[in-house]
C-alpha cells in the first residue's frame, strides 16, 4: 500500500466547478477553461502513487500546479472530484471524501508540513516554537521537552534552543522548521519549496542534511521545487507538471535520457547529465561483450581481459598477456583505490562523474558489479560519450 496515492484527482477554484468538469475530460487547457467557467484549474486527472520512504518531487514552472497538489494531502485544498489516499495503520484514509475528526487525526499525527517562508511564532523562542504541535497534542510538558531536545540535536540547533526566530539566519530558521515537523513523528512530510528563499550555498547545505536525515529517518516526503538541480538531487522520482497536468513522472535518469515531450526536454536540455546518470543507464551489458576463452575482452584489440569465477565475479585481469592489477573502488564514494591499479571494479550504480575519474586513474574501462560482485557491465569511452550526449545505449546504438 502506498503511502499516499491520487487517484484521478482534479481540482478547481471557482463557483462552477460542475460546468468545469466535462471540460477536463474534454483535455481543455487551463485558459479554456477559465474562459468558459470562470473557474481555476487547479490540477487535473492527477494518478500518482507515493511509496513509504520515498522523496517524490513535484516540479513544474510557477503556476504549473504541484503546490496545489502538495495541499490536496492535507487537505488544504479540496477535491473537485477523485480520491487522495492516505495510508494509516494499514488502511487507506480519503482526504476527499473523510470525516472532520479524522482530517484533524491525519494533520496531528500522520502528515507535517514544511512551509518556504519557515512560519515561525516570533514570539516563540526556538524551543518552543518546535513543541507547538505537541502543545495542540495535549502532551505532557516533560514528554515535550525530551522530545524537542531530541529533535534540535538532529538538526544541531541544540545551543540556539533559547533563542528568538529574527535572531537566526534563514539555514537556521528552516532547520526550525524541519525540527517542528520531525516532533510530530508524522510519517508524512510536506515539504512546500522549503529552501528557495535561502542564497545557493545554504539551499546545497540544507539539501545534503536533509538526504542525510532521510537515510537515518526514511520519511514518505512530497517535496515541491521549480529547481530542477533540487529536484534530481534529493529525488527518488520526479514528477513534472504542466498546466496542472503531470506531463511525465519517473527517476533522474528516465526524465533525462527518455522526455516525454518538447516541455520536459527544455526542461532538462541544460542539466549537467554527469551529476545525474549512473552506471546501470549506460553500461555495456555484460551478455554483449566479446568472451574468449573463459575471459572476457574489455577493449576492442582484446589487451585487456578479466576473468571471472564460477559465479560471475571478476577475479583477475590480464595486459597483453601479462598479469594486471585488478582494484576495487569505495562504494559509497566511488573513488579509486589507493595505489596503481590496471582495472578498477566499481558499484553498478556509480555515478558517471564517479566512473570518468576511474577511467582516467587507470586508462582502461571500468568494470561495473552488481550488489552480489557479480559483473553488469562495462563502463569506457563510449558509454561515457553517451552520458554527454544524453543518450541511452539504445539510442546510441
Amino acid at each position: 500500500m502506498a503511502a499516499v496515492e491520487f487517484r484521478n484527482l482534479d481540482i478547481v477554484f471557482g463557483q462552477k466547478q460542475a460546468q468545469a468538469l466535462p471540460l477536463i475530460d474534454q483535455g481543455r487547457t487551463r485558459d479554456e477553461i477559465l474562459a468558459a467557467t470562470g473557474c481555476v484549474l487547479g490540477a487535473a486527472g492527477i494518478n500518482l502513487a507515493v511509496d513509504k520512504g520515498e522523496i517524490c518531487v513535484l516540479m513544474g514552472l510557477s503556476g504549473s500546479g504541484k503546490s496545489t497538489i502538495l495541499r490536496a494531502v492535507n487537505g488544504l485544498n479540496k477535491a473537485a472530484r477523485g480520491q487522495v489516499l492516505v495510508e494509516h495503520e494499514g488502511r487507506s484514509i480519503d482526504v476527499a471524501s473523510c470525516s472532520a475528526a479524522e482530517l484533524r487525526m491525519l494533520r496531528m499525527k500522520r502528515i507535517a508540513m514544511v512551509f518556504q517562508q519557515f512560519a515561525l511564532l516570533p514570539w516563540r523562542t526556538v524551543r518552543e516554537n518546535v513543541g507547538f504541535g505537541l502543545e495542540l497534542r495535549g502532551m505532557a510538558p516533560a514528554e515535550i521537552a525530551r522530545v524537542v531536545d531530541e529533535k534540535l540535536a538532529l538538526v544541531g540547533l541544540t545551543k540556539w534552543a533559547g533563542k528568538f526566530g529574527h535572531e537566526l539566519s534563514g539555514g537556521m530558521q528552516q532547520r526550525v522548521g524541519l525540527a517542528r515537523a520531525f516532533a510530530t513523528d508524522a510519517d508524512i512530510l510536506l515539504m512546500d519549496e522549503p529552501f528557495s528563499a535561502l542564497d545557493p550555498l545554504i539551499r546545497d547545505k540544507l539539501q545534503d542534511e536533509l538526504l542525510g536525515l532521510q537515510s537515518e529517518l526514511k520519511k514518505t516526503i512530497i517535496f515541491v521545487s521549480h529547481d530542477l538541480d533540487e529536484a534530481l538531487k534529493i529525488g527518488n522520482r520526479i514528477a513534472i507538471l504542466e498546466g496542472g497536468r503531470i506531463v511525465q513522472c519517473g527517476t533522474a535518469e528516465d526524465i533525462l535520457l527518455r522526455p516525454a515531450d518538447d516541455y520536459v526536454a527544455e526542461f532538462v536540455k541544460h542539466m549537467n547529465p554527469l551529476n545525474v546518470l549512473r552506471g546501470h543507464s549506460l553500461m555495456t551489458p555484460s551478455e554483449s561483450l566479446q568472451h574468449v576463452d573463459g575471459e572476457v575482452l574489455l577493449d576492442g584489440a582484446g589487451r585487456v581481459r578479466l576473468r571471472l569465477d564460477g559465479l560471475g565475479k571478476p577475479v583477475a585481469v590480464t595486459l597483453d598477456g601479462a598479469a594486471g592489477r585488478l582494484a576495487v573502488a569505495d562504494g559509497e564514494t566511488g573513488l579509486a583505490p589507493e595505489g596503481p591499479a590496471d582495472v578498477i571494479v566499481a558499484p553498478v550504480d556509480l555515478r558517471m562523474r564517479a566512473a570518468i575519474e576511474l577511467r582516467r586513474a587507470t586508462g582502461n574501462p571500468v568494470v561495473l558489479v552488481d550488489q552480489l560482485g557479480r559483473m553488469a557491465g562495462l563502463c569506457g569511452d563510449n558509454e561515457i560519450y553517451r552520458a554527454l550526449l544524453q543518450r541511452g545505449p539504445a539510442a546510441a546504438a
